[in-house]
C-alpha cells in the first residue's frame, strides 16, 4: 500500500526555512504539492479567493510561522477563523515557531482551528511523524 499523499502549505517569510522544510517534507514521500506563501496576506489571498471551493487546491496541512512582516500569524489567524468553516474541507493547521514563550503557545491554543504548536527547528523525522499521524487518520 503507498502512503497516503497529502497537499502540504508553508506560511512562512523564513526563505532558507521554506527551502529546508520543503525538501524535508519531500523526502517523507508522503507529499503531492507543496505551496508556499511569505507572509499571512498571500496566503489569505489564496485562501479567500477563488481556491475557497476547490478540494483540490486546498491543502490537507498549513504549518504556519508566526513572526512575518506584512501579515503576522496571529493576524492571518484571526482571519482565517473567520473563513474555515466555509471550506469544503477539513485542513489541519499547525503554528510553527522558533517561540517557546508559554504565552505564545497558550494563545495558539485558543484558536479552534489550530491542531497543534510546533517549535522550531522541526526535523525530518518529526515531519514524517506528523504526516504519517495525519495520513493514518485521513
Amino acid at each position: 500500500m503507498s502512503p497516503v499523499q497529502l497537499s502540504i502549505c508553508l506560511i512562512d517569510d523564513d526563505k532558507i526555512y521554506q527551502f529546508t522544510a520543503r525538501k524535508m517534507l519531500e523526502a517523507t514521500g508522503m507529499t503531492k504539492q507543496i505551496q508556499s506563501f511569505y507572509d499571512g496576506s498571500e496566503a489569505l489571498t489564496f485562501f479567500s479567493g477563488e481556491n475557497s471551493n476547490d478540494v483540490a487546491n486546498l491543502p490537507d496541512v498549513i504549518f504556519l510561522d508566526i513572526n512575518m512582516p506584512v501579515m503576522n500569524g496571529w493576524e492571518f489567524l484571526e482571519e482565517y477563523e473567520k473563513l474555515c468553516n466555509q471550506f469544503p474541507k477539513n485542513m489541519l493547521l499547525y503554528v510553527v515557531s522558533s517561540s517557546v514563550d508559554d504565552a505564545d503557545i497558550r494563545r495558539s491554543k485558543q484558536y479552534g482551528s489550530v491542531t497543534d504548536y510546533i517549535v522550531k527547528p522541526i526535523t525530518r523525522m518529526r515531519y514524517q511523524e506528523l504526516l504519517e499521524s495525519i495520513g493514518s487518520v485521513s
